[in-house]
């Protein structure tokens, strides 16, 4: 493995762990907004407050790593999508902004009405942002961000069937991951009624994201051949993989064992995340753009490798102890009334 190669898989490591973790946080806000009506959904939204609470800021860490690696191991690439996808990505950056600003004034207010319009703030935030950053992933994977400043359609580069496809997909897996790490949480807080609640929109929403997976193998077809054919071909394993551990997912939520599922569900979804640089390597803008004319030079590259992997020592222990003191704070179910 080259410098180059190297870096394309630190960066993508950052977009793995972006969502997994924040995309788990998404989907506990599109959870909240069908929680049901203020009373009835209360025990839900409070179990997964106690959930993200702790950690919804510190998985941002995750895309302001992706971006930087991106902006300096990958430099036309990053001004290409800057400039041409600037507008979700601007929706992106209003939608994080508005999502913790929300859940946090709801957190603290004591009227009901400010709790509702600050939730529905957070959830609708928890909806959009992800699909707008379905949309981004789309319009690169399908080919309509060419190199250059503003070079592409600044609209039909994420108004396209595949960047829906994309937005469409990545709500569906934020929520499913939600789902599936909420069963857990809710067994180990001893609510069973909540476990099974979230069990069945696990359930649900993998059957809907494995139904709409399908559909798009014939959307690719059409609105994107050069991925549909990578898929089919050079990254078939990853994506046979993700088939065979999301029907995995599936019986093991039918079978209540929800911690083992956390594991297979997240690898799920990782195979997926893995397919698609798999698939149009070695191209980083595709059609023409390759990783290596992307890339910074052998210095730039040589000295950011060593510069996050010394920072590596620093975050990855914090983010880890961080993520075990949140499994292991105790829930009180009268918090958060």
């Amino acid at each position: 493995m080259d410098l180059v190669q190297a870096m394309l898989v630190v960066l993508w490591v950052g977009v793995t762990l972006y969502a997994l973790l924040a995309g788990a946080d998404f989907g506990g806000g599109v959870l909240d907004l069908l929680a049901g009506r203020a009373r009835a959904g209360m025990p839900q939204r409070r179990l997964i407050e106690h959930t993200i609470g702790p950690v919804w800021e510190a998985n941002h860490v995750w895309l302001i790593f992706v971006l930087v690696v991106l902006w300096t191991g990958f430099p036309p690439t990053f001004a290409a999508v800057m400039s041409t996808l600037y507008i979700p990505l601007t929706l992106v950056a209003l939608g994080i902004i508005a999502r913790g600003a929300a859940f946090a004034f709801r957190k603290a207010s004591t009227e009901l009405w400010q709790q509702r319009l600050f939730g529905a703030a957070f959830a609708f935030s928890s909806v959009l942002t992800p699909f707008f950053l379905g949309t981004v992933a789309g319009g690169i994977a399908s080919g309509r961000v060419p190199p250059g400043l503003g070079a592409g359609d600044i609209m039909a580069s994420w108004v396209n069937p595949t960047s829906m496809l994309g937005g469409v997909l990545a709500i569906g897996v934020c929520v499913y991951l939600a789902a599936v790490y909420l069963c857990d949480d809710a067994r180990r807080a001893g609510l069973p009624d909540l476990a099974e609640g979230f069990r069945r929109r696990a359930l649900v929403t993998g059957l809907a994201v494995g139904a709409v997976a399908l559909v798009g193998i014939a959307v690719l077809h059409w609105d994107a051949p050069r991925l549909f054919d990578g898929l089919i071909h050079r990254a078939l394993p990853l994506v046979a993989g993700s088939a065979v551990l999301g029907l995995v997912s599936l019986v093991l939520l039918w079978l209540r064992r929800f911690l083992l599922v956390r594991v297979t569900a997240a690898l799920a979804v990782t195979a997926v995340l893995w397919g698609w640089p798999v698939a149009q390597y070695p191209a980083m803008l595709p059609p023409g753009l390759t990783v290596y004319q992307a890339a910074a030079t052998r210095s730039v590259l040589g000295a950011t490798l060593l510069v996050l992997a010394v920072g590596a020592l620093l975050v990855l222990p914090s983010m880890a102890w961080l993520l075990l003191l949140q499994r292991r704070t105790p829930y009180d179910t009268g918090s958060h009334g």
